[in-house]
């Protein structure tokens, strides 16, 4: 069966991988907070074991260059249906989350740099958004 949804990080090129890894693993729980109905059920493996519900979403992560990424985050939060989340340098080097909503208050727009973005939405706008965008090591 083929989900009428999909979710894809796309991460700035050239980050170092602790970074690239960070960044989409803050986007996942910052999306996934806003998406609760994209968790699967419960699973007991042959044991008995009980393994929570995993996000029912393949979830591929991309790479855009940096400039790339605030016009994509912009133009995914233009579109209708689709939850565009953002991780930035603000947010990065927040030493804590009251330490980034303080810098964030005093950043324009124009001047923040995105360090990744998490988009989900219905799968035909979102691969519109992302189809050009290469998978994260696939240079490798």
């Amino acid at each position: 069966m083929r989900l009428e949804t999909k979710i894809v990080m796309v991460v700035r090129d050239g980050l170092a991988p602790h970074v690239a890894t960070n960044a989409a693993a803050v986007l996942g729980l910052s999306l996934g907070g806003r998406l609760p109905h994209v968790l699967g059920a419960d699973g007991k493996d042959a044991s008995g074991g009980v393994h929570a519900g995993l996000n029912t979403h393949p979830v591929p992560v991309v790479t855009a260059p940096a400039e790339q990424l605030a016009n994509l985050h912009s133009k995914a939060r233009a579109r209708d249906g689709i939850t565009a989340v953002g991780f930035t340098e603000v947010a990065r080097h927040a030493r804590d989350y009251a330490n980034y909503l303080d810098d964030l208050a005093t950043t324009p727009d124009s001047d923040l740099e995105y360090v990744a973005v998490a988009l989900f939405g219905p799968r035909n706008r979102v691969t519109a958004l992302t189809k050009r965008f290469p998978l994260l090591g696939q240079d490798l």
